[in-house]
């Protein structure tokens, strides 16, 4: 049994930045493949960065540049650094794990153990 445990929302105001941490507790023998998803209310889920086992990274037309996923195998735990935060980027964000090794483009459904979410708001 593997869980996720996320970490490090918050409020903000526009432009500032925040760290979302995901650690995993227990045997992640099935982790290959893992990313973030957020979901406003009233909105469809959306994949917002990926990191596939070789480091390889794929983010959504409206973070890339502004968000870096990283992972820490070490640790058992993946990160969000969210820069240049946008009112647009409220959200619960969620981290989840795949045991594709390679997911591009990215398929939710593909993803099979999610965390509880963490909070993210952003004010103007």
């Amino acid at each position: 049994q593997v869980q996720l445990v996320e970490s490090g929302g918050g409020s903000v105001q526009a432009g500032g930045s925040l760290r979302l941490s995901c650690a995993a507790f227990g045997y992640s023998w099935n982790f290959n493949s893992m990313g973030w998803i957020r979901q406003a209310p009233g909105k469809e889920r959306e994949g917002v960065a990926h990191i596939d086992s070789d480091g390889t990274t794929t983010y959504a037309d409206s973070v890339k540049g502004r968000f870096t996923i990283s992972k820490d195998n070490a640790k058992n735990t993946l990160y969000l650094q969210m820069n240049s935060l946008k009112p647009e980027d409220t959200a619960m964000y969620y981290c989840a794990a795949s045991p594709f090794y390679k997911m591009v483009p990215v398929v939710l459904e593909k993803y099979k153990s999610w965390g509880q979410g963490t909070q993210v708001t952003v004010s103007s």
